[in-house]
């Protein structure tokens, strides 16, 4: 590296390259996609800094993540402004809250799971969006997870019609749950910061919040579920032992 670069902290393309470990090709391909902000032109070189280089360990972390550079174009798109800062924060909100590898099945696999080959099962799971139908005839499983329970149930003979609908009655209430704290975060956090004029030191301060948030709405989720279930179960297995005995002794009636 030039001592002028080590100097001011400015590099060429080449140099930026060099201490990127990117290609200039690479490099001009991202600022074609306004993914990386224009350098500072002189004369008929450009100069680029501290922000660009951080700017492509970001992109690379996103990829790292799933993300696609169609994906992280929107996301720098929707920046508030051009620091990193509003980039993490829009790259956490897209993150997903569990991470899955999403799983590809033919058809004759998803047959095979869902032990019938009902047009209608494939199309109402398409619809509520739990598969994803790609280009070569495969599906995308979006969550492998709830697949693994699918069988699970289907071995308890559960038929796959009304485990749809049970996911869809389940994913129903879990949106009314994410919305609810949506506005908890958008009411307690979020309207302060845009309040105080957005400034650009409490970004982090707002990503923290927005991190935390994610385990603690899981976890409550997961509590609340829990005294619900036994709850219902403890209701539900009263009302079971009531008829047992009114069967076995009629005088009980």
């Amino acid at each position: 590296m030039s001592d002028v670069a080590d100097a001011t902290g400015e590099f060429t393309i080449d140099e930026l390259a060099r201490r990127t470990g990117m290609t200039v090709r690479n490099i001009r391909a991202h600022q074609s996609r306004g993914l990386l902000p224009p350098p500072e032109v002189r004369g008929r070189t450009g100069y680029y800094g501290p922000k660009h280089v951080q700017r492509i360990e970001l992109i690379r972390e996103m990829q790292s993540q799933g993300f696609n550079l169609e994906a992280i174009r929107r996301i720098v798109e929707a920046a508030p402004n051009a620091g990193d800062e509003p980039l993490r924060f829009l790259q956490a909100l897209h993150r997903p809250y569990v991470e899955e590898e999403p799983e590809i099945l033919t058809g004759d696999q998803l047959a095979e799971r869902w032990h019938t080959k009902d047009p209608k099962l494939l199309a109402r799971a398409i619809e509520l969006g739990f598969l994803r139908p790609l280009e070569d005839g495969t599906y995308e499983d979006r969550s492998p997870r709830l697949g693994r329970v699918a069988d699970e149930l289907a071995d308890l003979g559960v038929p796959m019609d009304i485990q749809l609908e049970l996911a869809a009655s389940v994913r129903e209430h879990a949106d009314g749950i994410a919305q609810a704290y949506v506005q908890l975060f958008l009411e307690h956090v979020w309207q302060p910061f845009q309040e105080a004029g957005a400034p650009d030191e409490r970004w982090p301060e707002v990503l923290e919040a927005l991190e935390r948030l994610r385990p603690l709405a899981a976890e409550s989720v997961l509590a609340v579920f829990a005294l619900a279930m036994r709850d219902a179960t403890e209701e539900a297995f009263g009302r079971e032992r009531e008829r047992i005995k009114q069967h076995r002794d009629p005088a009980a009636r």
